[in-house]
């Protein structure tokens, strides 16, 4: 059977997407791996009619509704390979059966590269955090960390003081005088030592440790994290863009690639990160796309 649209990755991108499709009576196929990235968090925050429900939760009852509608449908599986072009794409799945589609949605999201920090991993989206829109109100008012990686360190720290007293942990990292000189005012402290670990029963986290022996007590820790894309864009020649968070998929309003007939949605497209804005741009997707299919 040859699908109108296969989308590839069945989180918020990709079941909004597949949503838009289903109701304009066109044959979509949802292939999902079953790992989305907010698995890590037990709450999911700034969706409206939402707050406070779990990412799975949402999940769940997204793909229960989509599956009434008779054209669409959905794979437990993974995607190894995609191949092909406009009205004649190919996915290979990694048990080898191949699926033939007309268009194409990327909506894979990404794959978080966490820094070599002891204690990172186990506390990562419960104590050990990338946004403070997503987890700040629950954490705010205490002890805050920050881990600098790049230049935009000190404006970093600066905007998450607004959630509590932070600790900007420069480990190495040089923090010039305009960074310090902004971070006085908002009442960052910074420590310059490298950091050995982070200490506490996890998920919990204690405090800090750094290389000098120091103990710095905090209850979170924000920490920079660089995203990966799955390499599927880059097999269908979709070009990438390099941001200070990662590369992604190049992409222009209408949520098309560089490659005709493949479209991307959702954290694998946009730099800036969540359900909200995911569940946007695969709505956006699949309008664009039925209009695409339809000659429009």
């Amino acid at each position: 059977m040859l699908h109108d649209v296969l989308v590839i990755g069945g989180g918020f991108a990709g079941l909004s997407a597949a949503n838009v499709l289903a109701r304009a009576r066109r044959s979509v196929l949802v292939i999902d791996a079953g790992e989305p990235r907010n698995r890590f968090s037990s709450h999911a925050h700034n969706i409206i009619g939402h707050d406070g429900r779990s990412g799975a939760a949402i999940l769940e009852d997204a793909r229960a509704q989509l599956a009434l509608y008779p054209t669409a449908s959905l794979l437990s599986a993974k995607a190894e390979a995609v191949e092909g072009g406009a009205d004649s794409f190919t996915v290979t799945l990694y048990d080898g059966q191949r699926i033939g589609a007309r268009r194409v949605v990327l909506a894979t999201g990404v794959t978080d590269t966490l820094p070599e920090i002891p204690g990172a991993r186990e506390r990562w989206g419960q104590t050990v955090l990338h946004c403070p829109y997503c987890h700040g109100y629950e954490i705010g008012g205490g002890r805050i960390g920050v881990l600098a990686a790049n230049a935009h360190a000190a404006q970093h720290a600066a905007l998450i003081s607004e959630w509590g007293r932070v600790t900007l942990f420069a480990n190495g990292l040089a923090i010039d005088g305009e960074g310090r000189g902004l971070l006085a005012r908002r009442g960052v402290v910074i420590e310059d030592a490298p950091v050995a670990a982070l200490e506490g029963e996890a998920p919990a986290i204690d405090a800090v440790r750094l290389s000098t022996g120091k103990r710095i007590e905090i209850s979170a820790l924000f920490i920079p994290v660089s995203a990966r894309p799955s390499p599927l864009a880059a097999s269908l020649g979709c070009e990438l863009i390099d941001t200070p968070a990662g590369a992604i998929v190049r992409v222009d309003d209408l949520k098309r690639t560089t490659m005709p007939g493949v479209y991307a949605a959702g954290d694998t497209a946009r730099g800036m990160h969540s359900i909200a804005f995911a569940a946007a741009d695969g709505m956006m997707a699949g309008v664009a796309l039925h209009k695409d299919l339809v000659g429009l």
